[in-house]
């Protein structure tokens, strides 16, 4: 046994653990983050070291905070610049080449991480039978800031340092997996919120083609990638809060040479602190945008990923894409990020056809009021870029859409219904903890018990050859967009929300 859990992989000798039919690896390096004056860089290769290395615990999570929109991690949990980990997880057996599912945490980029659920993949490992493997990367503004402005050539500085993580994961499975089992030919990359769209952008940045057979996409915000001139914005704004933060005197933010030192110079906290005031920000300063978010770079990312879909530029790799029935409710209180205040929706609305204004507002009866504008903003951000998305998609590969209705009765009764999130309850069979149970204690547990076994089935069938039962859940097209509805007892609805849709597509036709 103990030489099974002995493994080589890049950089050097692991030893993993054993325990209740599982083998797991955890916190081994796949890539370096860089620091100092290389601080905002690509990833660089891993570290070697000698002897063997302990792999039974998760190592340091990316630098995050509590006190942002979205709690981070325990103010306990090991953090680092130094975040670039990776985790495997199999069956207690000796079998070779088993399917792969790559997980990308959510969080906003901003929070998250592969050790915030432990448990995660457990049972997809023993239903599956599948290698389950889940990643570090780098968040908040060492991950999701674009500060090229700010690069000279002694200090130089890229983009989409996050989506460089993703992609050195990526790597570092088609080296590795065979070693723990897996077969590298059959990786399927899921994710989600982030870790959504996490995986429709990947699909869209030429490094990642290749690295995945096979795609799902959870409550993925698609459009959330902006173009440089936007980024830039947010950018300014990041070091003048900086500056503001630390009180340099004699810096000035106009001084870009001057800012880019004060960047390097600053601790991993202040940089930190000052993202999350930005995000605190940015959904009144900049309506309908998420500030922490992979930029159009013309490196990395060439293209918009919408329009990378749109033209068969995306990699044609088999897709499950889908929303949550009612996305949008979850964000209120400290989560209010989304465009749901009159205010904001206001600004939508200026940036869209007059004309086209009346039959969005016809599908949201009162807005901007609290529930209709919940579901305004959770569709803007969510369930409109999916469809889009998966229109596109389905003209270069086969995709499999859906929509997760089901929701325990005391979620309904606290108005959130099937909202953000929920479906990991599913996924990843996690009732059994204290908040799964309590979300189950006025009925409901035996219903979405089943559903998520069902979810399951379609994931791990999906994950083995790329194909869902037909009779159950058919492909979806253009011309009759049949979705899969995911309820107390599922069922296939053709083009559900129609008139929402072609309402959205005049409201919003550059989506």
């Amino acid at each position: 046994m103990d030489e099974a859990l002995e493994v080589d992989v890049t950089g050097g000798r692991v030893r993993g653990a054993e325990r209740r039919g599982l083998r797991w690896w955890r916190g081994i390096p796949f890539a370096a983050a860089p620091e100092g004056e290389w601080r905002f860089r690509a990833p660089q290769p891993v570290r070697v070291w000698t002897g063997i290395r302990d792999a039974r615990d998760f190592g340091p999570v990316a630098m995050q905070s509590r006190d942002g929109a979205f709690v981070g991690a325990a103010r306990t949990t090991p953090m680092s610049e130094d975040c670039l980990s990776i985790n495997v997880l199999r069956p207690a057996d000796d079998r070779a080449g088993l399917p792969v599912m790559m997980f990308v945490h959510g969080g906003a980029y901003s929070v998250g991480s592969s050790a915030e659920h432990p448990h995660n993949g457990e049972t997809l490992v023993r239903e599956g039978g599948i290698v389950y493997v889940s990643f570090n990367y780098r968040l908040g503004a060492l991950g999701y800031l674009d500060f090229r402005r700010y690069a000279t050539p002694e200090r130089p500085i890229e983009a989409n340092l996050g989506l460089r993580d993703q992609v050195a994961a990526l790597e570092w499975v088609q080296a590795n997996i065979r070693s723990f089992g897996g077969d590298p030919d059959n990786v399927t990359l899921f994710g989600e919120s982030a870790g959504g769209n996490a995986v429709t952008t990947l699909m869209a940045t030429p490094a990642a083609h290749g690295l995945f057979a096979r795609a799902i996409a959870q409550s993925s915000p698609p459009n959330a990638v902006y173009l440089p001139e936007t980024t830039a914005i947010w950018a300014e704004e990041f070091v003048e809060l900086l500056l503001e933060s630390i009180d340099t005197d004699g810096v000035e933010s106009a001084s870009d040479d001057l800012a880019g030192q004060v960047l390097v110079d600053a601790t991993a906290d202040e940089l930190v602190a000052a993202a999350v005031t930005l995000t605190l920000r940015t959904p009144d300063a900049h309506p309908g945008t998420i500030a922490l978010s992979p930029v159009i770079d013309g490196d990395v990312l060439p293209e918009r990923p919408l329009d990378a879909f749109k033209e068969g530029r995306a990699a044609r790799v088999p897709l499950i894409i889908g929303t949550n029935d009612r996305e949008g409710s979850l964000f209120t209180g400290r989560l209010d990020i989304l465009a749901t205040t009159p205010k904001r929706i206001r600004a939508i609305f200026k940036r869209t056809k007059k004309s086209a204004r009346k039959a969005i507002k016809a599908e949201y009866p009162g807005l901007p009021a609290k529930r209709p504008a919940a579901d305004f903003g959770g569709d803007y951000a969510f369930w409109y870029p999916t469809v889009k998305v998966a229109e596109r998609h389905s003209r270069f590969a086969p995709v499999h859409f859906y929509r997760f209705d089901i929701a325990p009765r005391l979620v309904r009764l606290a108005g959130f219904d099937a909202t953000h999130g929920l479906e990991l309850f599913a996924v990843f069979d996690r009732l059994g903890g204290w908040f799964g149970r309590t979300m189950t204690v006025l009925g409901g547990r035996r219903a979405f018990l089943r559903a998520g076994k069902r979810m399951r089935g379609h994931w791990l069938r999906f994950a083995h050859d790329g194909s869902v039962d037909p009779s159950a859940w058919p492909a979806y097209d253009e011309s009759q967009r049949l979705t899969l509805i995911i309820d107390a007892a599922d069922r296939v609805e053709a083009d559900p929300r129609a008139p929402r849709r072609i309402a959205w597509q005049a409201f919003v036709p550059h989506v």
